[in-house]
Parts: structure tokens; C-alpha cells; sequence
């Protein structure tokens, strides 16, 4: 399958939109940006054996591609509307390719995000999505306004993936919820978008929640209080991990893709009421407080010294 063949194969298949004045098939887009409107640009590359395991089925690579992007978009509170897409692929495998193709589309589709264009390359496998999305001027979310006294929120369940990558290098039982969990993240884009005017801060969890929410403290000079015990987890993680491996995975494990925020202490029932309308469950799971630093504790009191905060590429 040459280039211009595979070019041609994923242009067939993608839709459009008003606003994209020229798509797939020039050396650039032509893009419409509404009037009124900032620009909000995202990019995240994953690589194999790296971001996902070597057997991970095609349309789910294509899927996880995009949900990691418009995850970015959600922790900025932002609607999302295009995406580019760069293939480095090993060989001219139609099958994979369709397979990719399909998992992409289905979340592009799902929130109406055009696919504009890109590249495709020879190379170890790596895909590198980058996402546009709008946002009101002065609405954005960001990391560096949390203010001390406020609650620490997370969305959805934590820990799930970090739990099927665990069963993964075991190689012995896998469970299902949480290898799809690990797969085919959601991004909380409702929930973010929900946010704009609540949250003071936030920040999506990538690479472990004590990781990510330290970003959010040093942007904003402040530390964190988090509670172990109030860290939400699926059914499938408690049946699979004791307390201590649970917590370490919640904690420091990453690739939850949930989102992490922060808001004043008087507005709790306006956040479930807006995380009710959004279809995505929270849960309180600490405060900002004025020492820096993120710490951790169990129940009882003591603090809790976890071996890392997250997952670094370098470190």
C-alpha cells in the first residue's frame, strides 16, 4: 500500500465539517475559527510497548490516540472541533490500518471532531494526534488558580488501567473492565466544559494522580491534602488488589484520563449537580492547603510514602 493509497484511505472515511474550509489533500487546512473564540491546540504522541501494549487491537491504538488528546481539551474546559493525525508504521498493513481507522473515527464521530489532515511515515509504530478545540476568552480551565481551602475533586474511577497493565506483565488472569478501562479511556469533555466558572483549577490525569495534581500546586504556589480512602475505584480494581496495591495504583499508577480539579469548598453540591447533569461521576478527595507539596494519607492519620508520584518518561 503506497502513501497516497493510504492518504486516500482514511480520507474516504472521515466526515467534515462547516468550519473546515479545506481538508485532507493539500499541504495544509483551511480553518475557520468562530468570531469571539480562542484556539485551544493540544498534542500527544504514543508510542508501542510504550503507551500501549504490543497486542493491543488496532482500533483501540486508533481510539486511545484521540481520547489522550481530547482529554487535554477537557482538563481546559474546551470544545473541540479538528484533529491531525501522524502514522509511523512498520509496513503496509491494510488490515491494521482500517482497524486504526476505525477506533479513531468512532470517537472522532462521537464528538463531532473533523480529521484535517497529517502525515504518514515508515518507522516504529508511534502516533502523534494533535487536537483544536475553542474556548471564551477568560474561560479556559488552567493549573495555576487553585487557592488554598478549596476541595480536590476527581472524576470517574481511578486506578483501572495501571491495574490491567499490571495483570498485563503478570500474564496471568485479566480482567476485562479493566483492560477496556486501560484501552479506551473517556474523556470527560461534558464534565469539563461544565467546570468553566466552578473549578478554579484543573488538570487531567495522566501520568498518576499524586503526579499531575503537583503540577497544579507548583502553577499555583500551593500543596495538597489528598485521603487515600476517599480515592474513587471501580468494583473490578477492589476485586483484584489488596488495599496497598489499590492505593498504589490510584495514587501514582496514571493513564486514568480522568479529570482532576479543584473548587471552593462552598460550592460541593453545585459540582455533583453539574457532575450529575454530566453523566460523570466525582468524588471529594481532598483540600489545597498552603504548604507546598502534594502529600498523601491513610486512614488514621499517618502519611503515606508511595515509591513514586507517577509515571516519567526520563526519570
Amino acid at each position: 500500500m503506497a502513501e497516497f493509497d493510504l492518504i486516500d484511505r482514511i480520507r474516504r472515511r472521515v466526515h467534515t465539517r462547516d468550519d473546515v474550509v479545506l481538508g485532507i489533500g493539500d499541504d495544509a487546512a483551511l480553518l475557520r475559527v468562530p468570531a469571539g473564540r480562542l484556539l485551544v491546540v493540544a498534542t500527544d504522541t504514543l508510542n508501542a510497548g510504550v503507551h500501549f501494549p504490543e497486542d493491543t487491537a488496532p482500533a483501540d491504538v486508533g481510539w486511545k490516540s484521540l481520547a489522550v488528546n481530547l482529554s487535554d481539551l477537557a482538563a481546559m474546559g474546551a470544545e473541540p472541533a479538528w484533529c491531525s493525525l501522524s502514522l509511523s508504521l512498520p509496513g503496509d498493513d491494510a488490515a491494521w490500518v482500517d482497524g486504526f481507522i476505525e477506533g479513531f473515527l468512532e470517537l472522532a464521530h462521537a464528538h463531532d471532531v473533523a480529521l484535517i489532515g497529517g502525515d504518514t511515515t515508515r518507522g516504529p509504530l508511534s502516533i502523534s494526534v494533535t487536537v483544536h478545540g475553542f474556548a471564551a476568552p477568560g474561560c479556559a480551565l488552567r493549573r495555576d488558580a487553585a487557592r488554598v481551602g478549596d476541595d480536590v475533586w476527581v472524576s470517574g474511577s481511578l486506578g483501572d488501567a495501571a491495574g490491567a497493565l499490571v495483570q498485563w506483565r503478570d500474564g496471568g488472569t485479566r480482567d476485562a473492565f479493566l483492560r477496556s478501562r486501560l484501552d479506551r479511556p473517556t474523556p470527560r469533555l461534558a464534565l469539563g466544559v461544565a467546570l468553566i466558572g466552578v473549578a478554579n483549577a484543573c488538570i487531567d490525569v495522566s501520568d498518576g494522580l499524586l503526579a499531575d495534581l503537583a503540577h497544579v500546586c507548583r502553577a499555583s504556589g500551593v500543596g495538597a491534602r489528598i485521603e487515600l480512602d476517599r480515592l474513587p475505584g471501580s468494583g473490578a480494581l477492589r476485586a483484584a488488589f489488596d488495599e496497598a496495591g489499590r492505593h498504589a495504583l490510584q495514587a501514582t499508577g496514571g493513564d486514568d484520563y480522568e479529570l482532576c480539579f479543584t473548587v471552593s469548598a462552598d460550592l460541593r453540591d453545585e459540582v455533583e449537580r453539574l457532575a450529575r447533569e454530566a453523566g460523570t461521576p466525582v468524588a471529594r478527595i481532598g483540600r489545597i492547603e498552603a504548604d507546598g507539596g502534594v502529600r498523601a494519607f491513610e486512614r488514621g492519620g499517618a502519611q503515606w510514602h508511595p515509591d513514586r508520584a507517577g509515571y516519567q518518561h526520563f526519570g
